[in-house]
């Protein structure tokens, strides 16, 4: 049997993006985003639970996360569940993160939503309806 690993988020940026340049020209990325679900208690009372994600985006979508991402903006990301493994003094540690395959900017940059795939190598961002993903095969979630 097949297997799947795939994650849709919508949310809030909670920090500008951190990119890097490594060796070899390539830049990664690295953001955190805030989901937040609303809902009531037994007494009818309204909360909230925020959950905080740790992405990375490679490549040319890092050069545009780092010219057009920032703090607070609302970006929709398609990506995969990773983890990294090492040791460190002897113990094993664990980092989850998110790599960021697409995504979407949903809130505006002027009057323009904008979006980069791993297919975009045009310095140009492209149309919101642009939006490709190999391994997309759904619509957006809303």
């Amino acid at each position: 049997m097949a297997s799947l690993n795939k994650v849709m988020l919508i949310g809030h940026l909670g920090k500008d993006p951190v990119v890097t340049t490594l060796e070899n020209g390539s830049k990664v990325a690295k953001l955190s985003l805030a989901t937040t679900e609303k809902f009531k208690d037994k007494n009818g009372n309204p909360l909230e639970s925020t959950e905080w994600h740790n992405l990375e985006i490679w490549g040319d979508q890092a050069k545009i996360a780092e010219q057009y991402l920032r703090k607070g903006k609302l970006v929709y990301v398609e990506g995969k569940i990773k983890t990294d493994t090492w040791e460190d003094n002897g113990i094993k540690k664990y980092r989850t993160f998110i790599r960021v395959l697409g995504f979407t900017m949903l809130s505006s940059i002027g009057d323009q939503k904008s979006t980069a795939t791993g297919n975009d190598k045009s310095e140009n961002i492209p149309n919101p309806d642009d939006f490709i993903n190999a391994n997309s095969v759904d619509d957006l979630p809303f």
